[in-house]
């Protein structure tokens, strides 16, 4: 039986960002092994600037969940978030997912990441998002490690159903797990007896932003509820390098409508309120 959920203010909604450069996204790890990441065309230091020159127009702060790999090679910008009042938090150290770790690993990853990014930030770590929204039912002790490794709340699950990720039957508001961490889950509406997913990434590309927006708004006025959005940098870079050999509904889900999202984020950032996820949830 699944936990009940916590009721949260509608007011604001938390905007995220999974830092992470584009070679890096689950879908690419059988072409771009890991130990080939240092020799791409590095990207995300130009990515990150436009990202958080955008939030600062709109004045925006928001959490940036980073991976330990970035803090290694990039502190300044790492230094440069907290610096602009964004809340850090942790993406993991180089993006492996919750699925491919035993417990012991997944708590050297954790701890790994968690030490990297306090050193280089300064400021505390207290969120945590698994890539790839990798927590699944089978997978439920990783929250005992992030509770003991520190970390105060998660953003693991996507209360959906897809081909990569999911847990459908979890609540789609924020709840606590059996061991107390809190658990947010990203956005999605309920549609004819569905999760519908809403809350960024590939589907704030492949939608019409006129579907975002009307489902950001059923979940503050309908739901009484705060939304959470997430995107990663290398989503607003149409020149990023491109991959051959990859299947075509990858190549779909990766490069669509690349051009069209800093636009799309203009009226996002200007339309609706938005924070840091540690102010929109306060634990």
């Amino acid at each position: 039986m699944m936990p009940a959920p916590l009721l949260q203010s509608p007011r604001r909604n938390a905007f995220t960002v999974d830092v992470e450069d584009y070679f890096q996204v689950s879908a690419f790890e059988r072409h771009i092994p890991k130990q080939a990441w240092a020799a791409q065309p590095q990207r995300l230091e130009l990515n990150m600037a436009r990202v958080l020159g955008l939030l600062a127009e709109f004045g925006v702060t928001g959490t940036f969940f980073t991976l330990g790999w970035v803090a290694e090679r990039y502190p300044a910008m790492v230094r440069q978030m907290v610096a602009a009042g964004h809340e850090v938090a942790s993406h993991g150290y180089d993006h492996t997912r919750v699925t491919q770790f035993q417990p012991a690993q997944f708590q050297q990853d954790v701890t790994r990441a968690k030490h990297l990014l306090e050193d280089t930030s300064g400021s505390a770590v207290r969120g945590y998002r698994a890539p790839a929204f990798s927590f699944r039912k089978d997978n439920r002790w990783a929250y005992d490690i992030l509770q003991a490794t520190g970390h105060v709340y998660s953003s693991s699950v996507a209360p959906l159903n897809h081909d990569l990720y999911g847990i459908p039957e979890a609540p789609r508001v924020a709840y606590r797990e059996a061991c107390g961490m809190l658990e947010i889950p990203i956005s999605t509406v309920r549609l004819c007896g569905r999760n519908l997913p809403c809350g960024g990434g590939g589907f704030f590309r492949l939608y019409p932003y006129a579907v975002t927006r009307w489902c950001l708004r059923r979940i503050n006025e309908h739901d009484q509820q705060a939304g959470i959005f997430y995107m990663h940098p290398w989503e607003i870079d149409a020149e990023q390098p491109r991959q051959r050999g990859i299947k075509l509904r990858t190549q779909i889900r990766h490069y669509l409508n690349l051009a069209r999202v800093e636009g799309r984020l203009r009226r996002l950032l200007s339309e609706f309120r938005w924070g840091r996820m540690d102010e929109v949830f306060p634990v």
